[in-house]
């Protein structure tokens, strides 16, 4: 099942949806609020999103209300397991880590979206802007979720044109 979001879709076979939670790290600024905006689409992220918490109508994602997330409470598997209870819907991730690896890892095992929150800056009071990514970082975990969206392919085994040529000399080889 896919889900149409503006030019985008999310889902089976699409490519990993992006969100920039900028939250409050704005500090009640429009300037800094802007910035944001500009560098989570200059990263490539689809969108971003203000923090306002309904959690009876909450985006499927799994999360932690720690912030930040030490390596060892993320429970990743529980992707997998939201996936089984709710078949054909479309399940994320949203990091509160302060680094890229475990958002990657969520998209190895299949979150269809990775929502993480961005900063300009680490440094200021407040646990939102210690688990989020600055504007380098933000860009570079998007580039990776890319590369590791196309690695995954489509779970078929075939041959690739660029195995031809190799397989074609070692066909040649006689034993």
């Amino acid at each position: 099942m896919t889900v149409q979001i503006g030019t985008s879709e999310l889902g089976d076979g699409a490519p990993v949806y992006v969100m920039a939670e900028i939250g409050v790290n704005h500090n009640g600024s429009v300037d800094t609020a802007i910035q944001l905006i500009d560098v989570a689409a200059d990263a490539g992220a689809q969108a971003v999103k203000f923090q306002k918490r309904s959690p009876a109508i909450s985006v499927i994602l799994h999360a932690t209300s720690r912030y930040p997330l030490p390596a060892e409470e993320a429970n990743l598997r529980t992707i997998t397991t939201l996936q089984n209870r709710y078949p054909g819907v479309p399940i994320g991730h949203s990091g509160h880590e302060c680094g890229p690896q475990i958002s990657i890892a969520a998209v190895a095992l299949g979150a269809a979206v990775v929502e993480r929150q961005i900063t300009l800056d680490r440094t200021p009071w407040g646990s939102d802007h210690a688990a989020s990514l600055e504007p380098r970082r933000f860009e570079h975990l998007v580039r990776d979720i890319r590369i590791i969206g196309e690695a995954l392919g489509d779970g078929v085994k075939r041959v690739f044109p660029g195995e031809l040529t190799p397989l074609a000399k070692l066909k040649c080889v006689h034993v």
